[in-house]
């Protein structure tokens, strides 16, 4: 296997299927002297949990949560 110009490799579909790695999927690089491992990250489920603290509190307007549902559909 090869690393592209954009530092880019495909990851066999086999080691894909056998550690769940899905699109999206967010893996950390581990560097332990001269050995690249990689695996999945264990903060990834935190990743949507960091953005909605980023934007708690920011809203201007005091709307209930059926007036902004009522906004959203056609009617």
């Amino acid at each position: 296997m090869r690393i592209t110009s954009k530092g880019q490799v495909t990851i066999p579909r086999e080691v894909r299927e056998r550690f769940g790695l899905l699109p999206h999927t967010e893996i950390e690089f581990l560097v332990e002297g001269n050995t690249v491992t990689i695996r999945k990250s264990k903060t990834s489920s935190k990743r949507g949990r960091g953005l909605v603290e980023q934007m708690r509190g920011r809203a201007t307007v005091r709307m209930s949560t059926d007036e902004i549902m009522k906004l959203t559909r056609a009617e």
